[in-house]
Formats: structure tokens, sequence, C-alpha cells
């Protein structure tokens, strides 16, 4: 027997096996086995590709920001596709880099997006009012008036308290309302020319029974008689409800077009219902079975924990929406998330430039990270708050960014970095002791988005936060637009089985996890910052007056 030179051994099978593995790829691309699923964040629209074992094949992005515009939060419609073409063509040019290949159809498709907000057309298909986003916070006269009148909570920035506000203030296009959907819903009626909704997103905008998986019957009549002879009966305006594995349309001629201007991509697609930004971080997790939850952290920040039974009480902190399959769904969301923390990294990043040693964004952020490790539990006595924008879990209208200290708090980087850590979480972890005071009970949960990426940092504080053990899964970075595809996934699956056995079996078997468990030190060190973050708020009520 020869011996082999163990820095070649085996090359020969691994090249082949290489190349074996890349035609499956290009054959299953070419012969429209994988997946698409696109989702239109608040800072990101990306679009994610994966193969029939869910792995991820290529993806595309684009970045675009809201615009504040007469004192409203809101994108273009022309933003719109612009950014859905780009990210789109993005991904077609990785696939095309990778394996050779040009996508032409595929097994299935969905669309996700951010939730809530407000877009209204008339009787043409024609946008009435700017789209409205989730962030706008100027709905609180509705929203107290829906909470009183329907019996549950409905939050400042749900479709249906951006519709009764622009009833009560009799804006000039109400009585022209024929259609009333999401950013989600928007996108895909236009692609399909169906007007339907997944029920997650759909429990963004009117209450959802999860016994019927439909609008709450008697709640819509509850609100039809509130609005009678102002706008149309709910059931007239809004999409209609699917679940998840439910087949929501086909890619049209025009759709294919627009989406895809080369003409390449051909009509015919089968669609998955469109989705919010929720209901994908949920299926990106595999957390839709009872006493399962997630957060998900991005521009906004919010926890989703599905319940095992009704809550006792409304509370004005918590949202009740649904899993993609319609079942209950406590939400704690909050406005604000790590839009603050990439501010101060952007600084940071610049900085690295102006001393003469640059530093790429990720290697900014992994440093920053790192150095957070080393802060003091407690963040030395800092303080940050991340609001941008209005938080009503916090009890305010407008944002405004602070860091705050005292005298005799220890101003090092470790600490300033551990302070704006925490201050991501800070309105969260207020929500949370709301559910924990209900006696909700969790055998998991999980996290996912970009912040989690440096492993064992944003992960380990966000334990702490929720003194409970957090998971995340290799796939967390990828978020939405991988959950999509998998929804989209699921509904050319034709087994049968439920999503949440069809996750555990088919998708998350293999998936590689990594679970932080809450340290001591930690959890009583968030505690005492969180303590100073409640009293701090006086301050924030104030800059919001002052500034």
């Amino acid at each position: 027997m020869n011996a082999q030179n163990p820095d070649t051994a085996g090359t020969g099978s691994a090249t082949t096996g290489a190349r074996a593995v890349g035609a499956d790829t290009a054959a299953s691309i070419t012969e429209g086995r994988a997946s698409l699923g696109i989702e239109l964040g608040s800072t990101r629209i990306k679009a994610c590709l994966i193969g029939p074992d869910a792995e991820v094949l290529a993806t595309g992005s684009h970045e675009w920001e809201n615009v504040y515009a007469d004192k409203l939060w809101t994108y273009s419609l022309d933003a719109v596709w612009a950014g859905l073409q780009a990210a789109y063509a993005e991904l077609v040019q990785n696939v095309q880099q990778q394996y050779g290949v040009t996508p032409e159809r595929y097994a299935a498709m969905g669309v996700s997006a951010m939730m809530h907000g407000y877009l209204a057309f008339d009787a043409d298909g024609e946008l009435l009012a700017p789209f409205r986003t989730w962030r706008n916070t100027n709905t609180g006269v509705a929203a107290a008036e829906l909470t009183e009148l329907l019996g549950v909570n409905i939050p400042l920035r749900w479709s249906i308290a951006h519709l009764h506000q622009a009833v009560v203030d009799a804006e000039p296009h109400v009585p022209e309302i024929r259609f009333l959907t999401t950013l989600a819903g928007y996108v895909h009626w236009t692609l399909t020319g169906e007007k339907v909704l997944g029920v997650g997103d759909a429990s963004g905008m009117f209450p959802i029974d999860s016994a019927t998986r439909d609008y709450d019957a008697a709640l819509v009549a509850r609100y039809d008689g509130l609005a009678a002879g102002r706008v149309p009966a709910l059931n007239d305006l809004l999409p209609r409800v699917l679940v998840a594995g439910t087949a929501a349309g086909n890619l049209t001629d025009e759709g294919a077009a627009l989406l895809d201007p080369t003409g390449t991509l051909r009509p015919g697609i089968p669609f998955a219902p469109p989705e919010g930004d929720a209901g994908t971080g949920m299926v990106a997790t595999c957390a839709v079975a009872p006493r399962t939850g997630n957060v998900s952290a991005g521009t906004s920040i919010f926890a989703m924990v599905v319940l095992e039974r009704p809550l006792s009480e409304v509370h004005h902190e918590l949202d009740l929406v649904t899993t993609p399959s319609g079942d209950a769904v406590a939400m704690v969301h909050c406005n604000n998330g790590a839009s603050e923390l990439a501010a101060w990294a952007n600084m940071f990043t610049a900085f690295s430039a102006a001393a003469g040693a640059p530093q790429t964004p990720d290697a900014t952020y992994a440093a920053l990270f790192s150095a957070a490790l080393e802060g003091e539990p407690d963040a030395g006595g800092l303080l940050a708050y991340n609001h941008l924008a209005g938080e009503p879990i916090a009890g305010l209208d407008e944002g405004r960014p602070l860091v705050v200290r005292t005298p005799d708090s220890r101003l090092t980087l470790p600490n300033f970095m551990r302070a704006q850590l925490y201050g991501v979480f800070g309105t969260l972890a207020l929500g949370m002791d709301v559910l924990h005071g209900e006696g909700v009970q969790l055998d998991r949960m999980y996290a996912h988005g970009g912040m989690f990426r440096t492993a064992g940092v944003a992960q380990r504080f966000l334990a702490a936060a929720l003194d409970a053990p957090v998971a995340v899964a290799e796939t967390a970075s990828e978020g939405g637009a991988w959950g999509m595809a998998v929804l989209a996934a699921y509904v050319a699956d034709d087994s049968g089985r439920d999503l949440d056995q069809w996750l555990r079996e088919t998708v998350f078997a293999t998936a590689p996890i990594l679970t932080a468990d809450p340290e001591p030190a930690d959890v009583a060190g968030f505690a005492s910052y969180l303590d100073r973050y409640r009293a701090g708020l006086a301050v924030e009520a104030a800059a919001v007056a002052s500034l």
C-alpha cells in the first residue's frame, strides 16, 4: 500500500464531490426546485434563495431609508419597486457567479415586510395617501378609542388605528378608500393580483380569532357599527386571510416583468401568503409552537411568545397577534432597536479612517462587541437610550437618543458599549416583565437578526435581560428573508404536516444551534441597569419636551 501525502490526501474525491454538489445545486435552480423569499425591512430589502433542504444558496439586498415628511414616516412606492428590482437583480447575479446558471422559475415564492402601517387605495388601485409606516405614533386618539370599544389592546401602529385616526380626523381621502393593506400585502397584490394576507400579518391590521384563523367577526361588527357611513364595511376593505401552507396565487406576466425587467423570470410561480416580519422571525427561529418564543432585533426590536392560554387582562405593553398558522401570540414590540447602536458603530468606523487605520464595518462591530464583554455587569453606571422614534411602552411620543451618566459613573469603552447593548434590550425588558407577571412559561427562546452575528455577545446580554436561555441558530443572521423562503417552500410541500412539525423535522432537524444560559453576574447587573433605566425615563421625557 502506498502512503498518501497528508496535505493532499483525499483531494481528488473532495474536488469531485464539490463539483457534484455544485452541479446538483445548479440543477435544482434551473429545474425550479429552489424557493425564493423577499423581505422589505426598515433599512434593507433582502432576497434569499434556498434549496430543497432550506440551505441558503444565494442572497441579494438593497439598502433604503424611510423619509420623515409632513411629520410622518414613509417610503415612496417608487422606492419600493426600485429596491425590490435591485435586490432581486443582485441575487440573480450571485446565482450566476456561484453556479453558472440564471434562475427562471422557482418551486414557490413569498413576500414579507415590516408589519402594520397604512396603505389605502381607491377603486382604481391608486394610493390615496403616502404610506404610513409602523413607526408613526400619531394615532393615539384612535388607538385609545378602539382599545375601549374592542376590549383588546390596539397599538398605535396597527392598521386599524391608522384607518380610524384618518376617520376621526375626517381626512379628505377617507370616503374614497376601497382597499386597505400592509406593505407585504401591497407587493403581493401587485405581483399576483390577489388581495390576500397571511394571518400573522393580518393580525397587525385587526384582531384575529385564533379559533377561526380570521378577523374576529364580533369585533368587526363593533367597528362597522362605530364607523358606519364613514368607511365601507371592514370585510370589504381588508385583505382575505390565509394560513401558512395555503396557495396564495401565482406570479402574473406583469408581476414577473416588474420584479425582473430583463424578462428572464417566468410567470406562473406559486406564492405563499404574504407575511409580516414578526411571522418570518418566528419561522426563522422555529418558534411557532406554544411555550416557544423569539426575539427579532433590527431597526425595531420585538419578542414573540406563543401562548398556551389567553391573558388575564388587557396590557398596553402587549399586542395579541398570531403565528403564520394562526395561533395566539403575545408580542412585545419596541419601535427602537439597533439603529442608535449602528450610528455609534458608524462613528467609530469613521474615526478609524481618520486615525489612519481604517476598519470595515464588520471589524468595527466585532471590536466594539468584544469590548462590551469586558464591561462591568451594570455598565459602570452608564445609561443609553436608543429612542430615535416614539416608544409607547416607555410612554414617549417622540424619541431623543441619550447617553446619561453621573459624576461617579465609569466612562470606559467597555462600559459604554455594554450600556449601548443593554439599551437595545431596555424597553423590551419592560414589556417582558408584564408577561412574567401573567405567569407565561417558556421552554425555549430564540434570537435572530444581524446583531447576533458576533457570537456570544448580544446573545449573552439578551439572556441576562430575559433571565432565560437564548438560542441562536446558524441561520439567525439571514433573518426574515430566509424565513419567508422557508414559508414559500412549505407551500410546495405536500406531506400534510403542520408548520411546527414540518419545521422541526425538515428545516431544523440538523441545524447547528448555540445556546447561551444567563450568567448570574450579568442578570444582576442588567437588573440594576434596568432600575436606573426606568428612573431615567423622566430624563427622556424632559428631553422630548425641551429639545
